[in-house]
């Protein structure tokens, strides 16, 4: 059995979040993020990045995509749609996944959250919200399981830094959680209410930073949004945009759809081999490509950092030397780090490139820059 309730998207249709007219009220820059107009910044971006790492920042993550999968054969579904093993996680328990295509490359990477026995929650990119879907819907053709985007009923809300729990327990409305939350461990979800209605609070982060992830019916963001900025004024809560986000992102190592993660990138390529459960007993999307592996001499992921002030960005060509022709890799992400004050970049390099301590040149507009191979991610937080 499947279930399908997700639509075409309108090719030219701008959409807004629930919470635009709070960003409009707050002053907030917007840029289109997958047809959506989301906020970019309020202030600064370093300011909003500062805050995230130094006490707390805000975050609109209601673009997500949120696709219901629930019926008898939920895990064994999930265990043949995805990379990972899904039917063995806990009730309440969320686990990082790949959606793969018949080759091996990435459709998405996603979390799932384990609502019930037979109930999970997915969530998906933006970007990929129809691909995701679809693709979703296809493989569950012979399962008794039903597939449902829920995407336009959710409004997602991170607050995320060192003071997020801080604030969480201080925002009134927020009751009957099934966890207290000094105790519930990273890659976790428990359901709750806000002011009567359903919430559900996660623990998962995207920032390098503690932080908790808030889902509820589109129509109440408003409310949850107005009332975590409330409790957090006695703990330095600042709406964070885009930017600051996919700073903060970057220097916890964390890839991104379109840039580190595309339909041609193999997970091995990415640093993301052990995702790819390839002990798992059922067969499952991806396979076969998966156990072959990318081709020889395919470029891997890797760290970069340089001194000075000029950061590669994205696109830039790498070299293995001053006077070498071709470029043997290309950043995938790139900036001046806000919290280490030097840049950093995440690359695609041959694998000769990848050993760490390996010097390589960035070309920066036109000027060679000397940056050498670094573990990621580059920035942890002190827990």
């Amino acid at each position: 059995m499947t279930s399908a309730d997700s639509t075409t998207p309108a090719s030219s249709t701008e959409r807004f979040s629930p919470l635009h007219q709070a960003h409009v009220d707050a002053g907030a820059s917007f840029t289109d993020f997958a047809g959506w107009q989301m906020p970019v910044r309020y202030s600064s971006d370093l300011a909003e990045h500062h805050a995230v790492r130094n006490q707390a920042g805000l975050f609109d993550l209601s673009h997500m995509a949120e696709i219901l999968v629930d019926g008898p054969d939920a895990g064994a579904y999930l265990d043949y749609a995805l990379a990972g093993k899904l039917s063995v996680i806990e009730l309440w328990q969320a686990k990082y996944s790949l959606l793969l295509n018949e080759n091996g490359g990435i459709i998405d990477d996603l979390v799932v959250y384990r609502l019930d026995e037979t109930r999970f929650l997915v969530v998906a990119n933006a970007g990929n919200r129809f691909a995701a879907f679809d693709a979703l819907l296809a493989r569950a053709v012979d399962f008794d399981v039903a597939v449902i985007d829920q995407s336009d009923d959710y409004a997602l809300i991170a607050v995320q830094g060192p003071n997020a729990l801080a604030i969480l327990d201080a925002t009134a409305g927020v009751t009957d959680l099934g966890y207290d939350l000094r105790f519930m461990k990273y890659y976790r979800i428990t359901d709750a209410l806000f002011r009567g209605h359903t919430l559900l609070v996660a623990r998962t982060g995207y920032t390098g930073e503690d932080g908790f992830e808030l889902y509820l019916a589109a129509e109440h963001a408003r409310e949850l949004w107005d009332a975590l900025m409330s409790a957090g004024d006695e703990h330095g809560l600042v709406p964070a945009g885009l930017a600051s986000r996919d700073t903060l992102r970057l220097e916890a190592g964390m890839p991104l759809y379109g840039h580190e993660l595309t339909l041609t990138t193999f997970p091995a390529q990415a640093g993301l081999g052990k995702v790819v459960n390839l002990n798992k007993e059922n067969d499952f999307v991806g396979r076969a490509a998966s156990v072959a592996g990318p081709a020889a001499g395919a470029s891997v992921l890797v760290g970069l950092i340089a001194a000075g002030k000029r950061a590669g960005r994205a696109d830039y060509a790498i070299f293995r030397s001053l006077d070498a022709e071709t470029a043997d890799g290309v950043i995938t992400s790139g900036a001046l780090s806000p919290t280490l004050g030097y840049p950093i970049a995440m690359a695609y390099v041959t694998p000769d490139l990848a050993r760490l301590g390996t010097e390589v040149y960035v070309d920066v507009r036109g000027t060679r820059l000397p940056a050498t191979v670094t573990s990621l991610p580059f920035y942890k937080r002190v827990k």
